[in-house]
């Protein structure tokens, strides 16, 4: 090592020059245990991290996705709700009351409609919440199948076979419920652990299932109908991705 003020050449172990007394370093090198000057870490390790998940790579566990088609939902449904609250569209075109005839499209838009906020909000929740552990799990063609069946099918259901109003989505909220709770019921039946929430599940599901008696044109036929596609499509999922 050599001292910058007077240029002799000094042991590396010192903190001082022997020959003109400069301060060479604040405090001697921390040495290993052979005696050598031990390197200074650059920086912390970076922590380890886990890469997202490709699809396929580990069986039985889906790859990361985005819930596309439960936020479509959701959206739709607060499209509705505005739609209502600035009369932008006459309800009679978009909701079902009675026998469809020629406009089917009725069943499909029904469930989007909503004039109750307290209504739109429990159902919205409820789908927002469902639809997107269910599509994680499964996919965005699952929700597309329930949505038909417990959303426009409950409404022309409700159509054909009553002649009250059905609107809002808590036919689809059934469904969805319904199918995410199949897969962890069954597992229950087989004594096996599950991490879902079956308590405030079933909680959420008396919520919906009785909305009718706040909101009267929430239909029972439509909540009648979530209940059973949501059963239907999850049962079998259940029995061929258990647990």
């Amino acid at each position: 090592m050599i001292c910058k003020n007077c240029g002799s050449e000094v042991s590396p172990y010192i903190t001082e020059c022997p020959y003109c007394g400069n301060r060479l370093r604040k405090r001697a090198p921390k040495l290993d245990r052979h005696g050598r000057i031990a390197e200074r870490a650059s920086r912390r390790p970076p922590s380890p991290s886990l890469p997202r998940l490709r699809r396929g790579e580990i069986p039985g566990i889906r790859h990361d996705s985005h819930p596309y088609v439960t936020v479509t939902l959701v959206l739709a449904g607060i499209i509705g709700c505005l739609i209502w609250r600035t009369s932008a569209l006459s309800l009679p075109q978009i909701i079902v009351f009675g026998h469809l005839g020629t406009r089917w499209w009725r069943a499909l838009t029904a469930p989007f409609v909503y004039n109750n906020t307290g209504y739109a909000f429990v159902a919205l929740s409820v789908i927002g919440l469902y639809g997107t552990l269910l599509e994680r799990r499964h996919g965005p063609v699952l929700l597309i199948a329930l949505f038909l069946l417990g959303g426009a099918g409950g409404a022309a259901l409700a159509g054909q076979f009553t002649n009250h109003v059905a609107l809002g989505g808590n036919g689809i909220a059934l469904a969805l419920l319904t199918a995410w709770a199949m897969q962890d019921l069954v597992a229950m039946r087989q004594n096996k652990e599950v991490d879902g929430d079956m308590l405030g599940t079933a909680v959420l599901a008396v919520v919906v299932a009785l909305m009718p008696l706040a909101a009267p044109d929430a239909n029972w036929v439509c909540a009648a109908a979530g209940v059973v596609a949501g059963a239907l499509v999850g049962y079998p999922l259940a029995r061929i991705h258990p647990v």
